[in-house]
């Protein structure tokens, strides 16, 4: 949590300066092409553990595609794109550990994300206020929040 943290602050620098950019699907860089630009995260906050964010089709030829995929109704996600090391877990679970040369790239829509629940919520045109991390319910069904109380059990 105390890397996350650190590296949303210093991602929530690129969002209010307009350069929070993202790609459809991860390439195989970490370097964002601005020609395949889809989207632009215009608001970033934190819902309990949860990294909640809004963004905004580009008028680009990726943004067209992505708008055209969230108009048709499909269900995507979204995933960060990092740099950094890993170290094996030491219960021999199979799991890595994060290390602390971790450096956010960017959020690219996907088709299956890597954490759960990170699927966009489809709501409409809903305007994000300065109090929306105060107003949730509001911008939750009680369907989204029943999934991603199911996706933290699980």
């Amino acid at each position: 949590r105390k890397l996350l943290e650190r590296e949303i602050n210093n991602y929530a620098k690129l969002v209010a300066e307009g350069r929070a950019i993202g790609e459809c699907d991860h390439p195989d860089d970490s370097v964002i092409n601005l020609k395949n630009a889809s989207h632009k995260v215009i608001r970033i906050w934190w819902d309990g553990d949860d990294v909640i964010g809004a963004v905004q089709c580009l008028k680009t030829p990726a943004g067209e595609i992505l708008k055209g995929l969230y108009d048709s109704g499909v269900k995507f996600g979204f995933s960060s794109r990092a740099l950094g090391s890993l170290r094996p877990c030491p219960e021999g679970t199979g799991a890595q550990i994060v290390q602390e040369d971790l450096q956010l790239i960017c959020f690219d829509a996907v088709s299956e994300p890597s954490a759960p629940g990170a699927y966009i919520l489809n709501h409409g045109n809903i305007t994000i206020h300065e109090s929306a991390e105060k107003s949730l319910t509001q911008i939750f069904t009680k369907g989204d929040r029943i999934n991603r109380a199911l996706n933290d059990i699980f």
